[in-house]
C-alpha cells in the first residue's frame, strides 16, 4: 500500500470545562522529525504523546500540536498580607528618598513576586485519557489523509514502472538488428585483412562469438523486467514500503545503465534515455511517501 508522507488531522474534545485541541501536520523527511507544542498541563506526558505518535505515524516532518480554551476563568489567588508588607515598604521608601515622581505604588505591587498567583492545575485521569483518545484520533485521521493521497501516487507508479517495463520488448528489434550489423562488420574487417596479415580464421571467429557474447543485452533485460514486476508487488502489500520501492528502483536504474552501456546502438540509447526520464520521475515521487 503507498502512504503519503503528507498529511493533516484535527480533533477538538470538550472536557471539564475545557476545550482541547491537537493537530498534526506532516510533510516528508527522510526520518522522524517530530516537533512539538505542548500547553503546560500535558508536557509531564510528553515522553508517552512522542511515543504515541511515532509508533503511529512512524516517519516524516511532523508538527505536533496541542492546545487548551478554557471555558471558565481561572482561578486566581492574592496574597493580601504580602501585597500590604510590599506596598508599605515601597511608601516608605519612597518618602525617605523624597521620591520627587509621582508614582502608582500599587501597581507597582501588582507585579513583586507571590502577590498573585495562579494554583497549579492537577492532570485529572478522566482529562489524561480524552486527550490520548483525541491524539489517536487525529492520527487516524493523518492516516486517512496519507493513503488517500497515496493512492493518486500508486496509480502514477503503476503507469510508469509499467511503462519502463513495456520500453523493454522495444529493445528487441533493435537488438536483433545490431548483433546482425557488427557481425556483418567484423567479417567485412576480415575480409579487408586477409590479404594483409596472417591469422588463424577459427580463433578469429572465436574471439568475434566472445566479444559479441559481452555486449549481449539478455540478462539486463531479464533482471531489469523481474524488478519491474517486483516493484509492482511491492506496491500492493498491506504494509507501506516507501523505502524498500526505492531500493528497487535503484536496481532498476542499475540495469538500464548497463543496458545503455552495452547496447552499442543508437536506437537503444534513445529507449534508454525514455526510461531514466521515467525513473528519474518516480525517484522524485518516492521521496514523498512512506
Amino acid at each position: 500500500m503507498i502512504k503519503s508522507m503528507t498529511g493533516f488531522g484535527r480533533t477538538t474534545v470538550e472536557v471539564t470545562g475545557k476545550s482541547i485541541t491537537v493537530e498534526i501536520r506532516t510533510l516528508n523527511s527522510k526520518q522522524l522529525d517530530l516537533n512539538t507544542r505542548i500547553a503546560p498541563l500535558f508536557r509531564n506526558n510528553e515522553n508517552e504523546i512522542r511515543s504515541l505518535i511515532s509508533h503511529e505515524l512512524e516517519r516524516g516532518k511532523i508538527d505536533f500540536t496541542i492546545s487548551i480554551d478554557k471555558n471558565a476563568a481561572p482561578n486566581v489567588s492574592i496574597n493580601s498580607e504580602l501585597a500590604k508588607s510590599y506596598f508599605d515598604a515601597l511608601t516608605a521608601l519612597s518618602s525617605e528618598l523624597q521620591n520627587p515622581v509621582q508614582s502608582d505604588i500599587f501597581m507597582q505591587v501588582l507585579r513583586m513576586p507571590d502577590v498573585i498567583s495562579t494554583p497549579q492545575e492537577e492532570l485529572s485521569e478522566e482529562l489524561w485519557n480524552a486527550v490520548k483518545n483525541a491524539i489517536q484520533e487525529t492520527c487516524d485521521k493523518v492516516n486517512d489523509f496519507r493513503i488517500t493521497e497515496g493512492a493518486v501516487l500508486a496509480k502514477d507508479f503503476e503507469k510508469r514502472i509499467c511503462l519502463i517495463r513495456d520500453m523493454i520488448d522495444e529493445v528487441t528489434p533493435f537488438e536483433e538488428n545490431r548483433i546482425a550489423t557488427l557481425r556483418a562488420k567484423f567479417e567485412k574487417g576480415i575480409t579487408e585483412l586477409s590479404p594483409k596479415v596472417q591469422f588463424d580464421p577459427n580463433r578469429m571467429e572465436q574471439e568475434i562469438f566472445f566479444y559479441i557474447e559481452k555486449l549481449d543485452i539478455t540478462e539486463e533485460k531479464v533482471r531489469l523486467r523481474k524488478h519491474c514486476n517486483y516493484f509492482l508487488e511491492t506496491m500492493n502489500e498491506p504494509q507501506a514500503n516507501g523505502k524498500k520501492l526505492g531500493f528497487i528502483v535503484q536496481e532498476c536504474g542499475r540495469e538500464i545503465n548497463t543496458l545503455g552501456s552495452k547496447c552499442n546502438d543508437f536506437d537503444i540509447q534513445q529507449i534508454v534515455v525514455r526510461m531514466k526520464d521515467e525513473l528519474e520521475k518516480l525517484k522524485e515521487q518516492l521521496a514523498n511517501i512512506l
